[in-house]
């Protein structure tokens, strides 16, 4: 296997490491880097339930089936990015105060999938957030609650 050094920027810090090329983002995030950032979920390993997305300069990203290369030297933000020390992003919160979360499984990666959305369209419909969360696959709230919270969040926590 070939290895090269690479940098990640997650979260805002810099990480520089030896991965090998065929190396998958999901892997080098949760098991390469400092302690791990284990909020990226792998679950499906084939790009089909969205529990591992991450942003990559601010657009989502399945990490499980995309090359730890392709992201080098990008932006990476993580679940574990979001929050501003003890401060919730204002989505994880409503996320919270609309129930929108069971097992939590699934949460990340449908936070991640919400706020590039949001970042893109700070105003979307619900049909736009139905479509953008359509590769996140959810087994406990279905989805109604999810919708609400990214609206909410959308409309500034109403």
């Amino acid at each position: 296997m070939k290895k090269m050094t690479a940098v990640f920027k997650v979260n805002g810090d810099a990480y520089e490491v030896m991965v090998d090329t065929h190396a998958l983002l999901v892997e080098v995030l949760r098991d390469e880097l400092g302690y791990g950032f284990k909020g990226v979920h792998e679950s499906c390993g084939s790009g089909d339930c969205g529990a591992c997305t991450v942003l990559v300069d601010g657009e989502p990203v399945l990490s499980c089936v995309a090359l730890a290369v392709s992201a080098r030297d990008k932006e990476i933000t993580t679940i574990e990015g979001l929050a501003k020390g003890n401060q919730l992003d204002p989505l994880q919160k409503s996320f919270v105060e609309h129930g929108a979360l069971q097992c939590g499984y699934c949460t990340p990666g449908m936070i991640l999938s919400a706020k590039g959305l949001l970042q893109e369209n700070p105003s979307p419909s619900e049909g736009e957030i139905r479509e953008a969360l359509a590769g996140n696959l959810c087994r406990c709230t279905g989805y109604n609650k999810i919708i609400q919270a990214v609206l909410a969040a959308a409309k500034g926590g109403e």
